[in-house]
This record gives C-alpha cells, structure tokens and sequence, in this order.
C-alpha cells in the first residue's frame, strides 16, 4: 500500500489549497492510498519537515504547492544528515508551476494519478554555493534583472500571475549597471550585464519559455547571459521570453555547461527557484541524477 508525507504549502499561489486538496484527496481514497497531511507555516517550515520526517514509514514525500515549496522538499531532502532519499511528487498548486509546466503536468488530479503509481525518474538539481552557504535548485538560478524582477513582483501580488511582467517592465525601464565577473567552465568574462539566469527547466516566472532548450535530466545547466544594452532592446526581447524566440536574439547568448560562477563588485541577491535567497558571489554546478521526482 501506498503511503504518502504530504506536505501543503497554503499560500502558495492564490492560497487556495483546500480547493485542490478537495480535488485530491478523494483520489487517494479511492485508490487506498494512505497519508498523513502536514502544513506548512512559515517559510523554510518545509525543509524541516523533510529533513526530520521518518523515511521508513513514507514511500514518498509530496507537495501541494509551486516552484518555491518543491525548492523546500528538494533543499530538505538533500540536507538530511542520514543522505536518505525518497521519490518527490509535485501537485500544481502555485503561481508559476514552471516545473509542472516543463513536464506538461499541470492539472491536479494527473499529478494525482502520477504520485499513486509511483514511477520515478532521477533529475539533474543544480547545486548553488552562494556567500558560502549552499542552496539546491530544481528549476533556476538568477542574477541581475532576474533577481530585481523577483523581488518587485513580490510586492505586486495583488495582480496574480501578471505581476512578473509589470515587474519586468519596471526594472527594464531602471536598466541598472551591473559590473561582474562571470567564469563558464573556466573562461573568465568581465563585463556589464542585465541578468544572468541558469536553467534546469523549459519555463520560469508565469510561463516565460526562458530555456527552449533545457532538460531536466541531461546533465546540462542552461545558461541565458543579456549584457548591457538599450531599454528598446530589452523591450524588443521581452515578449519573446514567453514564446523561446528571445534565443535568437542578437542581444541574447544562450550556452549549455557544467558549471558557471558570477562575481559581482558587490553583494547582491540572487533569485533560486523564484524565492530571493543567497548572496553573490555564487558558484553553480550541476549534480546529476540530484533527487528522484514522480513525473
């Protein structure tokens, strides 16, 4: 029999996590799935979930949640001081889900159906050392304008899904200096950037197809560079984030490594998985086959 730790996040996206629960969990029950249903209640609460449950009594960790609460289970579940792992299972329930979007799973009650045959697949997790604490990520790294874009929406929730986009106006419109040094696999470039963003998934943000290219199990992390230029060029490239089409942009290089690091002038926040955490200077590898998810 099945027996699943669920975690539900109930302010991630429109805090309507009840409505997806009602959806669920009479699909659970129908399939003698057993569970024991914890909230989280705090930011962070989720890794600490995961790092103290009991493994031996759960076939799988899952969550109702987005981008944020699958970046707690996955940082929980790789920080246990037993290295013990179990299967992760994502049920849609944020703004963004861009995880969920990258592997067309996006209705609840697929997921659902997906977590209760319990076939998982290893998937590359980006290993972030940040000011000399480590993060995990499953889905992005950003620096830069991804990073501000971030922190602006937060406090534009009031506008849902949209919000990114009003952000990404905004700090297009500011088009700040950022001065850095960027090492990919060994080479060394010195310049002055709009953002950086390192992908481990298709989509970012509310459906921004920002790496056409990434797989989450290819080894590879997918790296978006944009370099200083004109606010008319950014906002030539903007609307060509949510199609791919923004690769072929003369003012966009988009390359494939192992590892990258960006060390700015000074300090400055970094975006993982949508949440703003960590500190620059930052140093990203890839760690193949990081996490098992139930996809």
């Amino acid at each position: 029999m099945n027996n699943i730790y669920l975690i539900v996040n109930p302010k991630s996206g429109t805090k309507n996590s009840n409505y997806t629960l009602n959806k669920v969990i009479p699909v659970f029950k129908e399939n003698n799935v057993e569970y024991t249903l914890i909230y989280s209640e705090y930011a962070g609460h989720a890794i600490e979930l995961v790092k103290s449950c009991n493994f031996s009594e759960y076939d799988s960790v899952c969550t109702i949640g987005g981008d944020g609460t699958l970046n707690e289970v996955v940082n929980g579940m790789l920080s246990r001081d037993d290295n013990q792992k179990l299967p992760i299972g994502l049920i849609p329930g944020g703004t963004g889900n861009s995880f969920m979007k990258t592997i067309d799973c996006l209705d609840a009650v697929d997921a659902v159906n997906k977590i209760i045959e319990n076939k998982p697949r290893s998937i590359d997790v980006m290993k972030v050392n940040a000011s000399d604490k480590v993060y995990y990520s499953a889905n992005l790294v950003g620096w830069g304008m991804a990073t501000d874009i971030s922190v602006v929406a937060e406090r534009l929730r009031l506008f849902g899904g949209q919000r990114y986009n009003i952000a990404s106006i905004i700090e297009i419109i500011k088009n700040k200096k950022r001065d850095a040094k960027f090492i990919l696999d060994g080479k060394e470039i010195n310049d002055d950037f709009c953002f950086i963003i390192a992908c481990n998934t298709k989509f970012v943000g509310k459906g921004m197809k920002m790496a056409p290219d990434a797989s989450i199990d290819d080894g590879l992390i997918d790296v978006i560079i944009v370099k200083k230029t004109s606010r008319l060029t950014l906002l030539s490239v903007f609307p060509k984030l949510f199609n791919g089409t923004h690769v072929n942009h003369p003012a966009c290089e988009y390359v494939q490594c192992n590892s990258f690091s960006i060390v700015p002038e000074g300090k400055d926040q970094l975006n993982i998985d949508g949440e703003i955490i960590g500190l620059t200077p930052v140093e990203v590898t890839i760690m193949k086959k990081g996490v098992d998810l139930i996809v």
